[in-house]
């Protein structure tokens, strides 16, 4: 196993930390660590819980 230096290892800590909803995708090529991608997702409340659907079939 490879030993991941610490400034590796303080980027990916830092980039979960803070993160409620999203990833955090660490890619690995030769056993090395290349890239760190970090996607963060917004949920907005919903202020309308019940949607109205319109019946199908109904086009006038």
């Amino acid at each position: 196993m490879a030993v991941i230096d610490q400034e590796k290892q303080k980027f990916i800590l830092e980039s979960l930390k803070g993160l409620q909803y999203g990833s955090v995708v660490i890619t690995i090529h030769d056993g090395q660590i290349t890239q760190v991608d970090r996607t963060e997702k917004n949920r907005f409340p919903s202020k309308n819980l019940v949607r109205s659907r319109k019946p199908l079939g109904d086009n006038y």
